[in-house]
């Protein structure tokens, strides 16, 4: 695989290893020590891949995130001290879609930025509309609306309302949804999933807080309303 990766980082130590570890994994890497010179290297460089620190001197992690997304909808997967389900909301609502928590395993990062590419180069599948309670998902198009008003989702937040309306009215557990939205079969954490369907509740839901469209089956996983 010769994707070329951006890693941002401001530890030196991590940086190094991170970018010896996905070099060794075959990947073209470039790399950068702060937020602002992220950003910069992202518009000049154009990687496939992102690999962005949350917390970073200058712009923040989730400021590269927010600014990258609003140009790009290469994959990016942030890396995090903490692992708390609402760090995870945080960085998913600046568009990341993914995360891995300090300190991590090389193969984990490299496979889970594997899987980021193979998402990203796959396309969607080929349903050309679909509906989940009044929302309208045009898969073709990339698009979401709700009558004439259009609902602007994260890439992954459409992917997981994709799958999610083509088993509408079946339960979808939170192991099957990690394979479907994030190719993973064994190293995704549940939280992911939770956290993404909250941002996506709070999108396309009249009342999130009591939601219709996508309803949580207790200690199974999620299922969309039909048509």
């Amino acid at each position: 695989m010769d994707a070329r990766i951006l890693v941002v980082e401001d530890d030196a130590s991590i940086r190094e290893l991170t970018e010896r570890g996905l070099r060794n994994a075959g990947f073209e890497v470039l790399t950068a020590a702060t937020g602002d010179e992220g950003l910069a290297r992202f518009r000049a460089d154009r990687p496939d891949a992102v690999v962005l620190d949350v917390m970073l001197p200058g712009m923040d992690g989730l400021e590269v995130c927010k600014a990258i997304r609003g140009a790009s909808a290469v994959p990016v997967v942030m890396l995090t001290a903490r692992s708390d389900t609402l760090d995870v909301v945080v960085g998913l609502e600046s568009g990341a879609d993914d995360y891995v928590t300090k300190p991590f395993e090389m193969a984990e990062l490299v496979a889970r930025v594997r899987a980021s590419l193979r998402r990203a180069s796959g396309g969607d599948r080929s349903d050309d509309v679909l509906k989940v309670g009044d929302v309208r998902i045009d898969v073709a198009a990339h698009t979401v609306a709700r009558g004439q008003e259009r609902i602007e989702l994260t890439p992954t937040e459409f992917r997981l309302l994709a799958e999610l309306a083509r088993h509408a009215g079946n339960v979808l557990s939170r192991e099957q949804l990690l394979e479907l939205v994030w190719g993973y079969d064994y190293l995704g954490d549940s939280r992911l999933v939770d956290a993404t369907i909250q941002r996506l509740r709070a999108k396309i839901e009249a009342q999130p807080s009591h939601p219709h469209l996508i309803e949580t089956v207790r200690g199974v996983g999620y299922r969309a309303a039909r048509r």
